[in-house]
């Protein structure tokens, strides 16, 4: 596991022409407040205070936040109210209190939602709500919860988007990509990271040295040291033009990374120093702790075990108070190993043992657990040093009552998911047949529509009384058809028999021009079943293009079989084949649309939908056009 931290750009800078004004000094501002005739300038220009110091001075920040929202409640101010939510959010990030954090984004998000269901084209509210929810990412970020990360600067984005706002949707694409090079993904991180900075460059915005640092990050990170210091090189010198201490300080954490593994001790420890000071100024105990690890890990490294001592405790102590899992991790493991080495086993085993409590959370426990164990860990924390012996006891079983919660919430959710997928897949299914029975029902009409005039044509070509016996097959294949066409599969050997009766009345019709066969082969089962009349259209087909435009007689053979798991039903003339019958058909006078061909391919497209299994058809001319072959490839299917 890689040390992670990341330049989450803090969502209160990402917007732009909020209520509170940007881009003046603190003296303007302080002044814009003693000057403040109204109560809602003065809770703006609170507000521009608190935004002012939001990378630099979580004290000041908390400060004027909070005068910005108890007047705003005093007066009625939702705007004002909503945007010190944000800012007081953001002070607790800088501290570390981010279940704190939590509840007062959540808060002005309940805030900003208010004001656009009044008005949905309040620009304010909605510029708002987009950094309150990128302000949220930050937070799931620090926690690793990356799902949730994505998730709110994902809307946070598409609300900067809509508003055209390039310099906030600049800074959502670099927290986005920062997601993904924390999830180890670095081609997707990089992506959106070059996006960033390439809008960055083009609108001169002064937090690209973020941005800049970030992709330096990730070429380090991937083996690349030189282009990465390249990278940090630019971002030095785009923060000496726009100074920002918290990007700062974590290039600084990056550049003494760079320096140790170019074995530059002396400059590595400069930089993580300088990175340390930074990050303690701003009161940001999450980057101190990194800091300090990596000074401990440096003299490590050197055989300092006794000077490394406090720099990793300090780390571990700075972790463990704001309930960040995976620096703890490191942090356990650095202070066990250091124990081993100044010959303390027991102390050695005992941090070993938390490191590897930690080590098997990182894996196992998912995301909402981390939070909840988080949360309880600090409460832990709290009564540790005024509960004895029995406290730790209480505290034990609530964890694992906790847990055991989780785990029945977690059993009902999956149980109730998977009705959901089944009962989904039912009606899924029951939409399938319906539809495929739609279409027989299409084919039907079609079927019988030939059939018809086939009597008609037989009749006047052949006189009353031939058409007698026409008539009574007829009526014996409608009998069939009727009886079996209800269901959705039939008997192969009923289907052999409604075949055996259409060719009979077709060998009428057409005054025995041709033969039939119709076979199958000992592998096709009894229980076997195909959709009724699917294999007439193409028997039709077969006697009306092929044979019949054929000088002397022809053949017709229909022969069923099982090939690879799968119903083969091949209906073989040897009639004037495709190329001869697509002339004619050209040539011909008179235009006729055939059905058969399209319904057929849909009904075998809904098969292939219920069943998940292949069903196609293939037609083929014979060698020397001596006539065609349509080969239908089924899913084996039993009738019950």
């Amino acid at each position: 596991m890689k040390t992670k931290l990341s330049i989450a750009i803090f969502a209160a800078s990402l917007v732009s022409g909020t209520c509170f004004a940007q881009g003046n000094s603190a003296t303007d501002l302080q002044q814009r407040l003693e000057r403040a005739t109204t109560d809602t300038a003065r809770v703006n220009a609170s507000n521009g205070l608190a935004y002012y110091f939001r990378n630099s001075n979580a004290d000041s920040t908390a400060f004027y936040a909070m005068k910005a929202a108890t007047l705003s409640q005093r007066i009625g101010y939702s705007q004002g109210l909503a945007a010190a939510l944000v800012n007081q959010g953001n002070a607790s990030i800088l501290k570390g209190n981010y279940a704190e954090a939590i509840q007062q984004l959540q808060k002005s998000q309940i805030e900003y939602t208010r004001l656009l269901d009044k008005n949905d084209k309040d620009v304010l509210a909605q510029q708002g709500l987009a950094r309150a929810l990128a302000t949220m990412g930050v937070v799931y970020t620090q926690q690793s919860n990356y799902f949730m990360a994505l998730e709110n600067y994902q809307k946070a984005l598409k609300l900067y988007e809509s508003a055209k706002d390039k310099v906030s949707i600049s800074k959502a694409l670099n927290n986005i990509g920062i997601v993904y090079k924390s999830q180890g993904n670095y081609p997707k991180a990089l992506e959106y990271l070059k996006q960033a900075a390439a809008m960055q460059s083009e609108i001169k915005e002064p937090n690209a040295a973020m941005t800049l640092t970030n992709i330096g990050v990730i070429y380090f990170e991937s083996g690349k040291p030189e282009q990465a210091f390249g990278y940090y090189n630019q971002a030095l010198q785009a923060f000496a033009k726009f100074p920002n201490p918290i990007g700062l300080a974590l290039l600084n954490n990056y550049l003494g990374d760079y320096y140790r593994n170019q074995d530059n001790a002396a400059e590595a420890e400069i930089r993580y120093r300088k990175s340390l000071e930074l990050y303690e100024s701003m009161q940001n105990k999450f980057g101190a702790s990194l800091a300090l690890y990596n000074i401990g890990k440096l003299y490590a490294s050197q055989q300092k075990y006794t000077e490394a001592m406090p720099f990793a405790q300090r780390s571990l102590a700075y972790a463990t108070e704001i309930g960040v899992l995976d620096q703890t991790y490191h942090s356990e493991k650095l202070v066990s190993e250091l124990y081993g080495s100044l010959n303390n086993t027991a102390e050695s085993f005992k941090h070993y043992k938390s490191y590897i409590v930690a080590r098997d959370s990182i894996i196992n426990q998912e995301n909402a657990r981390k939070f909840a164990q988080a949360e309880m860990d600090f409460e832990y924390r709290k009564k540790e040093a005024l509960l004895a012996e029995q406290s730790k006891r209480n505290q034990l079983s609530l964890v694992f009552s906790t847990v055991a919660a989780l785990l029945v919430i977690i059993l009902a959710l999956v149980i109730y998911n998977r009705r959901q997928v089944k009962r989904r897949l039912t009606l899924q299914k029951e939409v399938a047949e319906y539809e495929q029975k739609a279409l027989h029902l299409q084919m039907n009409p079609h079927f019988v529509f030939n059939c018809l005039g086939a009597i008609s044509s037989f009749i006047v070509q052949n006189g009353t009384d031939s058409a007698l016996k026409y008539l009574s097959k007829f009526s014996k294949l409608m009998r069939l058809t009727l009886e079996y066409s209800k269901g959705s599969l039939i008997p192969i050997d009923k289907e052999i028999e409604s075949l055996q009766n259409y060719l009979e009345l077709e060998q009428l019709r057409f005054n025995h021009k041709f033969e039939f066969k119709i076979e199958s082969t000992e592998k096709v089962e009894f229980n076997m079943g195909l959709p009724p009349l699917l294999i007439q259209p193409f028997v039709e087909n077969a006697i009306l293009h092929g044979l019949v435009p054929k000088e002397g007689n022809g053949r017709i053979d229909v022969r069923f079989d099982v090939q690879q798991g799968q119903l083969l039903c091949t209906v073989t003339d040897n009639g004037i084949g495709l190329s001869e019958s697509k002339l004619l058909k050209e040539n011909s006078v008179t235009a006729h649309k055939s059905m058969a061909l399209e319904i057929t391919k849909k009904r075998l497209e809904m098969m292939e939908s219920t069943t998940s299994k292949a069903a196609q058809i293939d037609i083929e001319e014979l060698e020397n056009k001596s006539g065609t072959r349509v080969t239908l490839r089924l899913p084996v299917q039993y009738i019950p």
